[in-house]
């Protein structure tokens, strides 16, 4: 939503950035279209970006975004304790960890994890009955909600309270070649936050046109998540996510230098 409303309201433009702003089908296939040059930016899982340096080509966090957006929602008529499968979206993204994670806390032993290759197609398979619970973000969970598909069981923050969702990210290659490129478009990325902040109505109604979701449903998924661009700072609840996922076997070892503050940090100061 920062970067919709930064678009929108000409924030980009005031920074004298020509922005095309483009929506992919599923978060994993952007990290490569960072790679090859496809995309200068994006607002994809940091959990990704945390382990792209593994993969030899580094890319970096430089603004929060989402924090802790995603939830654990079961199924309309199903008690909690009565849920015997959740569909899981594709493995590495909070939405996944998350639900991993919540399994785990509420001693789901015997519960089938429904892997899927997408967010939408976890959505889609609790509208269809096929699971009794699914992970997935605002403003969906709090849509489900209130279409009466479903109710939010646990949140992320239950296990890792103001840990990152989505954030803003580009390649360490392009700070290293164009700092000011970069400080510019995160001054405006903050300003789009600062922004859905203070006029929650008026930021669902540009994001709407985005999401494909009707602005009342991301209104009032705003009333319990809200875009945070100092998520990226909150190191203790990002260590333990991380740790979660060596225990799963999805990484070995702690990632470092995924993150650089600088921009966010000049941007607070500067815009506010």
């Amino acid at each position: 939503m920062p970067a919709y409303v930064a678009q929108e309201r000409g924030y980009f433009r005031e920074a004298d950035l020509d922005v095309r702003v483009q929506i992919e089908p599923t978060a994993s296939t952007v990290p490569d279209k960072l790679r090859t040059g496809e995309c200068d930016f994006a607002v994809i899982p940091w959990t990704r970006v945390a382990v792209a340096e593994r993969n030899g080509h580094p890319l970096v966090l430089v603004a929060g975004s989402g924090c802790a957006e995603a939830a654990l929602v079961v199924r309309r008529g199903v008690h909690p304790d009565a849920v015997e499968r959740v569909a899981v979206p594709l493995r590495g993204g909070m939405k996944d960890l998350t639900a991993m994670g919540l399994v785990r806390a509420l001693g789901w032993r015997n519960v089938e994890l429904l892997s899927l290759p997408s967010g939408d197609a976890a959505i889609l398979a609790l509208v269809g009955q096929g699971v009794d619970a699914a992970s997935m973000v605002e403003p969906y969970a709090t849509m489900m909600e209130l279409i009466g598909v479903g109710q939010v069981h646990r949140r992320t923050a239950d296990l890792w309270p103001g840990v990152p969702g989505c954030s803003l990210t580009t390649t360490a290659s392009r700070i290293a070649a164009e700092p000011a490129v970069v400080r510019r478009v995160v001054h405006a990325f903050v300003r789009g936050a600062q922004f859905v902040q203070a006029a929650p109505a008026q930021a669902a109604r540009i994001a709407s046109r985005y999401i494909g979701v009707h602005e009342r449903f991301i209104e009032a998924a705003l009333q319990v998540n809200q875009p945070d661009v100092r998520a990226i700072c909150h190191v203790h609840s990002m260590d333990a996510v991380l740790q979660f996922m060596n225990d799963l076997g999805y990484i070995e070892g702690m990632p470092e230098n995924y993150r650089d503050l600088t921009f966010l940090e000049d941007a607070l100061a500067t815009v506010g």
